[in-house]
């Protein structure tokens, strides 16, 4: 355990934003697996809210930008899928 009082409130903040990270990331996780068993019309209405969630994980540092771009690119293609048959 830290010894130093800085450190030790390095330890608390680090928990703190770590609990914070993993809510948003797995709340857009279950949004995610919500939107790919959606079909047609529901799946294009919820895609930008998607979408949305996912360029918050970026601008939080939680995820990448090219991560980002690959998810979001991913699910537009089997929204369009979904959405054409």
């Amino acid at each position: 355990m830290a010894n130093h009082k800085a450190t030790k409130k390095d330890v608390r903040q680090a928990a703190k934003r770590r609990t914070s990270n993993r809510y948003y990331g797995k709340t857009t996780r279950n949004a995610i697996r919500d939107l790919k068993v959606l079909k047609g019309a529901e799946a294009a209405e919820q895609l930008p809210n998607v979408i949305s969630q996912v360029d918050k994980l970026v601008k939080r540092g939680i995820i990448h930008k090219n991560k980002a771009a690959n998810i979001k690119s991913s699910l537009t293609k089997a929204v369009q899928a979904v959405s054409a048959v």
